[in-house]
């Protein structure tokens, strides 16, 4: 790996997409800070394979849902590499039922991991990003579509899409451009999860590519949006979804 002198902080990047993210972040030369909520183990993995390709990585623990918790993972960060140019908001989760079934304490975890989490590290990314950075938030093509028992979780994606286009206003004037992506389906742990085979293969049949994504293909697209070919794209919600909707 040859370094390009930045630095990317990628949160919920210990397995799954986020984890394809800052390896793939890594590949590209930036320094890497793979942020984990509760077990250190994969995220260490993580930035021992990057280290371990000549890159550089550090790993730091923050729920992203405690505001105190994000500013210390911006303090470690630039503790560790005198700053941070890009942000990828990946941690969330994804609790299903239907709506007259959503008990209040799975709801209220839901919105404080994928809605609060996101904000919190939009705003400290808003306040100390180098200019010329890069905001790139993680949404959900399930938008669209409007499956039954995805109501709550639809509910914080779409509030991370009107952050995303706001922030990108607000941050006029310094060269730093704010994006989301919005996978489709993407065949990690999380996604295939209590799925019957013949549900998967429903939900790979939605597109007309007919696959499920992989996670190096939504790393791709956030590269794109992190490197220097991405940098007249800002304030878009992008749909790697296959042509899912």
């Amino acid at each position: 790996m040859s370094e390009n002198g930045k630095v990317a902080l990628v949160t919920g990047s210990s397995r799954g997409i986020g984890a394809e993210l800052a390896l793939r972040l890594a590949a590209d030369g930036f320094k890497v800070v793979v942020n984990y909520a509760g077990s250190a183990g994969p995220a260490q993995q993580v930035a021992d394979r990057i280290k371990e390709a000549g890159g550089a990585a550090i790993v730091a623990q923050a729920d992203v849902a405690d505001p105190a918790a994000v500013v210390a993972l911006f303090d470690a960060t630039e503790q560790a590499f005198g700053g941070v140019d890009v942000v990828v908001n990946c941690a969330g989760i994804m609790k299903l039922a239907k709506i007259a079934e959503f008990d209040d304490q799975t709801f209220d975890q839901t919105i404080a991991v994928n809605l609060k989490g996101t904000f919190n590290v939009c705003r400290e990314a808003a306040r100390r990003l180098r200019d010329g950075g890069r905001i790139i938030n993680l949404s959900s093509s399930v938008i669209g579509v409007r499956l039954p028992t995805y109501g709550v979780y639809i509910a914080t994606k779409a509030a991370v899409e009107g952050l995303t286009q706001v922030l990108a206003q607000e941050l006029r004037g310094r060269g730093i451009s704010v994006n989301a992506v919005a996978p489709g389906p993407v065949a990690t742990a999380l996604f295939l999860k209590d799925k019957s085979p013949e549900l998967i293969e429903r939900m790979a049949k939605m597109n007309p590519l007919e696959r499920l994504g992989q996670p190096e293909d939504i790393a791709r697209v956030v590269a794109f949006l992190a490197g220097p070919e991405g940098g007249w794209v800002n304030g878009q919600i992008l749909r790697a979804n296959g042509g899912m909707c």
